[in-house]
């Protein structure tokens, strides 16, 4: 089997973003190959984890894949302050003289955004809503390496790294299977309040989880790298609350049209037109506008907004919401059928290097500082009795069951083969008996002990 068959087989995702099926990220020729190991949102240990248990593993695989892809040049970029991951790592690179570099990246957010990784390593500037690819680069998740890695060795992924950190009694790590009940982790977890919410990933682009509903039916997928738990009234829950007509309403009324949201943008700063303060100026007259080229020149820059928060969570002084107003205007564009144009050939502005949003400020300004331990996290076993593999873990297609209620699995056993299309294989990270089978998943029982 050749290295993207072995990959594709295996039903490897971008371990670290929105789950892009990695087959078809690494079917091409690139100039570099870089490695984001740079844990993008604050209060996330997962990628620290990994680089520094397993060094070995991922230099050697660095220079596998970027053999496989022509790259000259195979980059780690973490970021520097992370002293004992890079010697790690370096430890790995001089031991093996494999032809790896690292990259300490400044601390600031979002350094692990992997257009802002791009052009901080090598001074190119992907297109407005394009690929790495665009410019000669292909960006991979350290996670997704290990991935890979196994996959070579012909082990699917079926088991899932991640951290738990916040109101918790100290920050711990979980290795556990895919489907995992979030509710399983979160006992071993010792909570330290009474009332809480939990965000699946980090502060700035994680899924709230607010009621207890939706606490108990949340899963581990193969992009769950953390779980951030929160009291039931911290400032992050109760602005999630807010609803679209109540931001649509405070955009409209107390924008001060400051500019801040656009000029701190980490997008607008690497040249692409990202124009948040011209959407909330013109939120008041939205209804109004008729004519699709005036609409467009209003709300047009929304499509290149890639949503990681820094506008609201940060730049705002007013408390608002320019990055689901964005949101709300890519609505708008879509049913009105405007695409606007893309600039292939955007370069970063003066004031990239200056405008950096320093991540232990954001995390004072998240209400977030209490959170933050310098020890390491405690590695904590969970024993799983029960499963909900979901079908859709990744961008595209969901996958299509090969398991029927009844049938004995074995653990690394595929549960749902890729549809036709851009889909993923999905493995069982569990042995057991399939107990139920539906359109959204697929539930296995364990084996007695």
């Amino acid at each position: 089997m050749d290295f993207v068959e072995a990959v594709k087989a295996a039903g490897v995702v971008g371990a670290g973003g929105a789950g892009f099926p990695t087959h078809v990220k690494l079917n091409a020729k690139a100039e570099w190959f870089l490695v984001n190991a740079a844990e993008c949102e604050p209060l996330i240990e997962t990628d620290k984890y990994l680089c520094r248990t397993y060094p070995d593993r991922i230099v050697e695989t660095v220079k596998t894949i970027a053999g496989h892809l022509g790259a000259s040049h195979a980059v780690i970029a973490l970021k520097a302050k992370y002293q004992r991951e890079m010697e790690a790592l370096q430890g790995a690179i001089d031991k093996s003289g494999a032809p790896v570099e690292l990259f300490g990246l400044r601390t600031f957010y979002p350094a692990g955004d992997e257009q802002t990784l791009v052009q901080q390593v090598t001074g190119r500037v992907v297109p407005e809503r394009g690929l790495p690819l665009d410019v000669g680069c292909v960006v991979d998740n350290v996670g997704t390496v290990l991935a890979i890695a196994d996959a070579l060795e012909g082990k699917p992924v079926s088991e899932k790294f991640l951290s738990v950190t916040g109101a918790v009694s100290k920050t711990r790590m979980f290795h556990v299977p895919l489907g995992t009940p979030i509710t399983e982790i979160l006992k071993e977890a010792e909570i330290t309040e009474h009332d809480y919410a939990v965000i699946v990933g980090g502060p700035m682009m994680g899924r709230m989880l607010k009621d207890k509903e939706a606490i108990q039916q949340a899963v581990v997928t193969k992009t769950t790298g953390n779980l951030l738990v929160l009291p039931a009234d911290h400032y992050l829950v109760r602005r999630s609350e807010l609803t679209e007509e109540q931001m649509i309403h405070r955009a409209a009324t107390a924008c001060i049209q400051c500019r801040m949201c656009t000029d701190m943008c980490p997008r607008f700063m690497i040249g692409h037109e990202v124009r948040p303060n011209m959407i909330m100026r013109n939120l008041w007259r939205e209804k109004s506008i008729s004519s699709n080229e005036e609409f467009e020149k209003a709300f047009g820059s929304a499509v290149n907004c890639c949503s990681c928060g820094v506008c609201e969570m940060f730049a705002c002084p007013m408390g608002l919401s320019p990055r689901k107003m964005n949101e709300y205007a890519k609505k708008l564009l879509k049913e009105r059928g405007i695409n606007p144009e893309r600039n292939m050939h955007p370069a970063a502005r003066e004031a990239v290097e200056y405008r950096k949003i320093p991540t232990e400020r954001l995390i004072a300004r998240l209400d977030l500082s209490r959170y933050v331990t310098h020890d390491l996290p405690q590695f904590t076993e969970v024993k799983v009795k029960e499963c909900m593999i979901p079908l859709s873990q990744h961008i595209g297609k969901p996958a299509l069951p090969v398991v029927k209620a009844g049938d004995h699995v074995e653990k690394g056993a595929l549960v749902a083969a890729a549809a036709e299309g851009l889909s993923v294989n999905i493995h069982t990270g569990m042995s057991g008996t399939v107990a139920e089978v539906t359109d959204k998943g697929i539930r296995i029982c364990g084996e007695e002990e």
